[in-house]
């Protein structure tokens, strides 16, 4: 009897222990961890196709602080789209004088391990790059989540000369002035960072917008 209940008791603790070391070990979704990127860097751009696309052209963004693992960004375009125009337009940082469209004081954190915005109500980690498709992220405190949708493994994305893995996550606008718009995927590569950010459009129609940045991890 006494040997039974030192068998129950040592199976009972070890499952303590197991459920204690799932609960210590299960990562926080909206956290980001991993060494700084030079992506993040002070100096660092990061731009778009050179040719207008959707309505878009001219992107422009440069790191210009890097303060405790978060840079922060100025960034300049031409928008004649109004669906994407509408879109940017409530977020903190925006100025819009007709169609040139400016942001400052971007806050982003970038690491070895993915991307994380820090500003406006759709903060949160944008990517992580070894997340798996179905993971999710929260979007602030929406009640929304971006979900990983894609992770092929394979180089099969289209990039500058060549192709490259990626990892897709879709979202939903936040902010229903977004009318028209009906989802934005972002497209990153573990070394490149972001490389894209697709927009479907109510219409059923889409677009990619290429990121480039001057810097890789």
């Amino acid at each position: 009897m006494k040997k039974l209940f030192v068998i129950l008791l040592g199976i009972s603790v070890s499952v303590f222990c197991l459920s204690c070391e799932k609960i210590l070990d299960k990562e926080d979704a909206n956290e980001l961890k991993g060494d700084q990127s030079p992506m993040g860097e002070v100096g660092v751009i990061v731009s778009s196709s050179s040719a207008e696309i959707a309505g878009v052209s001219d992107f422009s963004a440069v790191v210009t602080e890097l303060k405790d693992g978060v840079s922060t960004y100025t960034a300049s375009a031409k928008v004649t789209n109004t669906f994407i125009k509408n879109m940017v337009s409530g977020f903190p940082g925006v100025t819009i004088n007709g169609d040139d469209v400016t942001i400052t004081n971007l806050k982003m954190q970038q690491t070895t391990e993915g991307i994380k915005c820090l500003t406006g109500p759709g903060a949160g980690v944008l990517v992580k790059y070894d997340s798996k498709v179905g993971d999710t992220y929260p979007v602030g405190n929406t009640g929304k989540e971006r979900k990983v949708v894609s992770k092929t493994g394979v180089d099969d994305y289209p990039y500058g000369f060549f192709l490259i893995k990626t990892i897709q996550v879709e979202t939903t606008p936040i902010d229903i002035k977004s009318g028209g718009i009906q989802k934005i995927t972002y497209i990153a590569n573990h070394k490149f960072g972001m490389v894209g950010v697709r927009v479907d459009f109510d219409d059923e129609t889409s677009v990619t917008f290429p990121v480039y940045s001057s810097a890789e991890n």
